[in-house]
């Protein structure tokens, strides 16, 4: 997949439009066709890529964009038929690959009727089934906010919340490394408000930061132990709204948990109650203090809103997480946590700002799935931090790269000034955290953590 240049964009919807701004920021040749001239006047100036008013149904706008001339079709608009169709011009013109955004499960996917390699599609992107997937793993993975799990070497990347009383509050990184020399643990992004930190020695961990962890994963019960952060099993979840995201959550998550949806629509309530396993359907508006608790919110682990109202989500999450608070009555009980589905991606910000544990977006889903694609022949493995503007990376030091020529101590000031931290490097399959010491051996894989922004100067020290 190397060698991708220039990316022909059908649809400035949603998707479209955030996934066009991170491309052309990234320095790809973006051409956009886009049949309406509202969306196109709202865009422009927001957008530096060339945008051809049309439909893609037409060859004529194929042949004004130099569809020969592409490496990768995305085509986002919110019809299937179109999608699935300008994949196969796009196939005519010679595009090598092609991603399309695919919602009805009759087509495009391995088990239908019509799958993907008669459409000539190498990535189906569904947004709907991405995020609910994503708020799925993130339930089943207990007492951290979020897990991933990065490269060969058993790293692992934990995001936790700073609590007023969590021992890293108030201190410097440098503070912090010497005090905890084992578990061993690097602190690889902080979201403070609105702004993503790549901290470095002298930054301090405040209360309310959303902290990114990146240590073993053998060591992740015991560094949650001597944070005072309680891993808690997940047995019961409430989830607002039950539409196709919120009805996806509850089919993935009935099998393990019990589940409380709420739907304020009474014919669909009846529809889910007969079409889900292990859910309880409740009818009434998911703002009701008296329809939620009613509901047992008090019992439950984690509370999910996944409306299309993004103030209803960020309304009801509030409300479920002072509820919810079960340490306000006893200080040995749990704390639930709170998930939102939010489309406004200003609101993002906010949901985060405002004490919510996690807030996704649809739209930033699929760009990150189609973002990953794109990056599959540039990095070893990528992985994408919710709720900050930083990526987890691995690359491979070239002979001669400008980051085998001094120790990570004599590079501090460049990598700090990019939002580039090199936490990790592999030696025997083993993956090992990085010190000033560290020199970073040609050939060598090592774990990056980098501002989006940055990626492509932290390829560029590897290459």
């Amino acid at each position: 997949m190397t060698g991708i240049r220039n990316i022909l964009v059908i649809g400035l919807g949603g998707v479209g439009l955030h996934l066009a701004k991170r491309l052309v920021h990234e320095g790809y040749g973006v051409t956009v066709i886009e049949s309406s001239p509202q969306l196109i006047a709202a865009t422009q100036d927001k957008l530096d890529a060339k945008i051809i008013e049309g439909n893609a149904m037409e060859l004529a706008c194929w042949k004004r964009a130099k569809a020969e001339s592409m490496d990768l079709l995305i085509a986002v608009t919110n019809q299937d038929s179109v999608n699935m169709i300008a994949s196969i011009i796009a196939d005519r013109f010679g595009i090598p690959k092609k991603i399309a955004r695919v919602r009805s499960p009759e087509y495009g996917y391995a088990n239908s009727f019509l799958n993907k390699n008669d459409f000539k599609i190498d990535l189906v992107i569904h947004p709907e089934e991405l995020v609910a997937q994503e708020i799925s793993s993130l339930v089943m993975r207990s007492a951290a906010n979020d897990v991933i799990d990065i490269g060969e070497g058993g790293m692992k990347v934990s995001a936790i919340r700073i609590s007023p009383s969590c021992p890293l509050a108030g201190k410097t990184l440098n503070e912090i490394y010497r005090m905890y020399r084992e578990p061993g643990f690097r602190i690889a992004a902080i979201a403070r408000g609105i702004n993503t930190v790549i901290p470095a020695g002298d930054d301090t961990v405040q209360p309310n930061d959303q902290a990114f962890i990146i240590l073993h994963g053998d060591d992740l019960h015991r560094f949650m132990t001597i944070m005072g952060i309680r891993e808690q099993s997940i047995q019961r979840v409430m989830i607002v709204g039950g539409g196709m995201v919120g009805a996806r959550i509850a089919g993935l998550l009935g099998k393990t948990v019990r589940i409380k949806l709420i739907e304020n629509d009474e014919k669909h309530a009846e529809e889910l109650a007969s079409e889900l396993n292990n859910t309880d359907v409740l009818l009434g508006d998911g703002t009701d203090v008296n329809i939620m608790v009613l509901g047992g919110l008090m019992e439950m682990d984690i509370f999910i809103a996944t409306t299309g109202n993004n103030e209803t989500n960020i309304i009801s999450c509030l409300l479920a997480k002072h509820i919810m608070n079960r340490t306000n009555v006893d200080p040995e009980g749990k704390e639930g946590k709170t998930i939102a589905l939010v489309k406004k991606e200003d609101y993002l910000v906010l949901a985060s700002t405002i004490g919510l544990d996690i807030a996704l977006n649809m739209k930033i889903s699929a760009a990150n799935e189609i973002m990953k694609f794109i990056r599959m022949g540039e990095l070893l493995s990528l992985a994408h931090l919710h709720g900050v503007d930083a990526e987890v990376i691995e690359l491979v030091a070239a002979p001669r790269s400008p980051i085998t020529r001094k120790t990570l101590g004599k590079l501090r000031s460049s990598l700090q000034e990019k939002e580039i931290l090199v936490a990790g490097v592999f030696a025997n399959g083993h993956c090992s955290l990085t010190d000033d010491d560290t020199r970073i051996e040609p050939n060598q894989r090592a774990i990056v953590v980098s501002a989006t922004k940055s990626i492509k100067d932290a390829q560029r020290l590897f290459q």
